[in-house]
């Protein structure tokens, strides 16, 4: 069964995600985190992330893992280096917009992110395009979403916590640029697949979302 859950940046769709790959035992693939890789690596190379032929090269040079640990810990890896901090910085998230709306850049990544299937009958999917593009035929698609306020709260909660200087304004507008570039990209945007179950986590806790997605999961198997 493939699980695929979509939305916008700090909308809780990671941790969400997670937790119902930890409650169901699948295996749980963060496909943003490979866009963040990408980016991560094109800025420590000091690429041009304008230039759309080298970005491409990279993608398709790079090798990305995610691992995941009795889904208790999960590690994101490129050419054998743990990235999975460093990816989540104000640098990184200020630039993988730019990064991931290459067609080339996103055509290398998605076909890795379909070959997951290959090797895992069950999986919970994360991302902004699985529903309508890496899965279209998943089994359940979710897409979860949240006042641009409230996303932009937690994501300066989480970088206030991991010792970012930053302040809850700009964390504010570069949620709201990046909700601009994501949905109106050419390849793979952000969008609502029309069979997608829409949760919105405004006001819900983490727990509420992780058991409405599982009582749907549940009803998806009773009825076949």
């Amino acid at each position: 069964m493939i699980i695929a859950i979509d939305g916008p940046a700090a909308s809780g769709k990671s941790t969400v995600a997670k937790e119902v790959a930890k409650r169901l035992g699948y295996k749980y693939i963060d496909t943003g985190a490979m866009y963040r890789a990408v980016t991560w690596k094109a800025l420590k190379e000091k690429l041009d992330i304008t230039n759309e032929d080298a970005l491409v090269a990279l993608a398709r040079g790079s090798n990305i893992e995610i691992s995941d640990l009795k889904n208790t810990h999960y590690t994101v890896t490129i050419d054998g280096e743990d990235v999975t901090e460093a990816i989540r910085s104000p640098k990184v998230s200020a630039a993988v917009s730019t990064v991931s709306k290459v067609p080339g850049v996103r055509n290398a990544l998605v076909k890795k992110q379909r070959s997951y299937a290959d090797y895992y009958p069950n999986m919970v999917v994360e991302g902004r395009d699985i529903g309508t593009v890496v899965f279209p035929d998943a089994d359940i698609k979710i897409f979860i979403t949240a006042s641009p306020m409230e996303r932009a709260r937690r994501r300066y909660r989480e970088l206030k916590e991991k010792g970012h200087k930053i302040d809850l304004s700009t964390v504010e507008r570069d949620i709201i640029t990046r909700d601009k570039i994501d949905s109106t990209r050419p390849v793979g945007p952000l969008t609502k697949a029309p069979d997608a179950h829409l949760i919105d986590t405004t006001n819900k806790t983490i727990g509420q979302v992780v058991q409405q997605i599982i009582d749907l999961i549940k009803k998806q198997l009773v009825s076949g």
